[in-house]
């Protein structure tokens, strides 16, 4: 049980990592365990949350829990893109910040109020330029993690994607992930 909140609180910096490195989104790193609760509410299924282990930063920088969960899933809101991921995703994510190897597995991201935008060629960018083809899609699910290779070659993988309908995200690097909306 350590261990995989472990895991968890890594992938979780990981990702509040890559929200703090947009100045844009620097003041939603620190919010109370309350706001973070509400600001989850509709990014997941609601039997989802509920169960889920739910990750916050607190004001000393550390990531601590604010619910214990028992379905797998972690929830956090890192820079305003309130997410609940599987622990096969947290692993992917943290490979993603990490530069790692994708795992071999398959993950499950849900995002059901969509995010801030980020670039749809470089899983790197911070911000928006003339050349990385900034995206923003709205309520969206992803699949991830090596494993999904072969199912993505059915899908665009345009880097000036169409956000309403399915895309790969970051096409052609170890990260490439299948964004479907879903409204």
């Amino acid at each position: 049980m350590r261990r995989k909140l472990e895991l968890s609180c890594c992938a979780a910096l990981g990702l509040l990592a890559m929200a703090l490195a947009n100045p844009a989104h620097a003041d939603q790193a620190t919010i109370s365990d309350k706001k973070l609760m509400k600001l989850l509410n509709k990014a997941a299924p609601k039997n989802v949350l509920e169960h889920a282990t739910v990750m916050n930063m607190g004001a000393d920088g550390k990531m601590h829990a604010v619910q214990q969960g028992d379905n797998g899933f972690t929830c956090m809101d890192p820079g305003g893109s309130p997410m609940c991921a599987d622990k096969a995703a947290m692993e992917w994510v943290d490979a993603w910040q990490t530069h790692g190897p994708a795992p071999q597995k398959l993950g499950f991201i849900y995002m059901l109020k969509g995010d801030n935008g980020a670039s749809n060629t470089d899983p790197y960018a911070t911000k928006k330029t003339a050349d990385n083809n900034w995206i923003k899609t709205g309520s969206h699910v992803m699949i991830v993690g090596s494993d999904a290779k072969a199912m993505l070659e059915s899908y665009p993988r345009d880097a000036k994607a169409d956000p309403a309908k399915p895309y790969v995200m970051w096409a052609g690097t170890p990260y490439e992930h299948l964004m479907l909306p879903v409204k």
